[in-house]
């Protein structure tokens, strides 16, 4: 699967015990309802914030989000729903799957706010997101004209290396020729 669009962050927290929110007049999933209905075409809802005891994204919240014309979903977490999420084509970025909701576990307390990942990126509402095969990759928006440029440079580079490795060149002579490998 390929994801290509804006950031729609969402920051999720732990929760603690069994008291499910809706019977003490809460909001039993924090704001993650209103985050749902909230995405334009083209977000990727990016979610980030609780830790790694329940799963962020199911199929039923990627069923809401194609509706809406969402592109994708990037976790700094699990999901659950996997044949589902696969049955529908919706590019969905986990760690990886895990059959725990949150509906007790965690809460959505905040959308359309930075938020942290785990491993330290910092992503803002409306960075770009591109996510493939071989991870995700957030572009701020700030740079993104002048990282795409040089992707695309990249890219053509590349093209050329390989053109060049399959009329015989050796790799040595077309990382001397080209500096990409």
């Amino acid at each position: 699967m390929v994801v290509v669009g804006q950031a729609m962050t969402i920051l999720e927290a732990n929760c603690t015990g069994a008291d499910i929110a809706a019977t003490q007049g809460r909001k039993p999933f924090g704001l993650m309802l209103e985050a749902l209905d909230h995405p334009t075409e083209n977000d990727v809802y990016i979610c980030s914030g609780s830790s790694p005891t329940f799963a962020l994204w199911g199929e039923n919240m990627a069923t809401r989000a194609m509706k809406l014309g969402g592109a994708g979903a990037v976790l700094d977490g699990f999901s659950r729903d996997t044949k589902g999420i696969l049955h529908l084509g919706f590019p969905t970025f986990p760690w990886g799957p895990y059959a725990r909701d949150q509906r007790i576990r965690g809460r959505v307390i905040d959308y359309g706010c930075p938020i942290t990942f785990s491993n330290g990126v910092v992503v803002y509402p409306g960075d770009i997101v591109f996510g493939d095969i071989d991870g995700v990759l957030i572009i701020p928006h700030s740079a993104e004209k002048e990282v795409i440029k040089d992707a695309l440079e990249r890219v053509r580079g590349e093209h050329l290396v390989r053109r060049a490795l399959m009329e015989g060149l050796s790799a040595r002579e077309a990382f001397q020729k080209y500096g990409i490998m």
